[in-house]
């Protein structure tokens, strides 16, 4: 199961990665949404790996800059992957939300939330761009193994 989350992690950090490059080549054609959907995709990555290593959280809606965007997103899939290979997939993380409301969930649990609230958030990306007249790259999964 730890290489399975590190598959899906390394194919999230890689095509975010290539989407932020995307905006950055047509930053005065997105809408105004996208760059805030993109940093909360990556404030809730950066968000989950601090409840499990006890470390400082951003906000959730914490809007950044393509290229803090870019610097961050390879940062959380660093510590992402140090906490694969460190810590057990069945370990209870014992942590509050954003309401202050505590919650109990295993690491392979929180992992695998994080990678569909990706999916998810790249598809409305990918959906903005398309309204905004711009081809947007593909980011199947698929894709990527071939």
């Amino acid at each position: 199961m730890k290489e399975f989350f590190k598959d899906i992690f390394e194919y999230h950090n890689h095509f975010n990665q290539k989407l932020i490059e995307q905006l950055a080549e047509n930053e005065n054609a997105i809408t105004k949404r996208t760059i805030p959907l993109l940093s909360h995709s990556i404030n809730a990555q950066q968000i989950w790996n601090a409840r499990i290593t006890n470390g400082q959280t951003f906000g959730v809606h914490e809007n950044h800059t393509l290229d803090e965007c870019k610097r961050i997103d390879t940062e959380n899939y660093k510590q992402t992957l140090k906490i694969i290979d460190e810590r057990e997939l069945t370990e209870i993380i014992i942590y509050a939300n954003s309401k202050g409301a505590e919650f109990r969930n295993s690491i392979q649990q929180i992992l695998f939330h994080i990678a569909n609230h990706f999916s998810h958030h790249k598809g409305q990306i990918i959906s903005d761009l398309r309204q905004s007249g711009i081809h947007p790259i593909v980011t199947d999964y698929i894709f990527y193994k071939r």
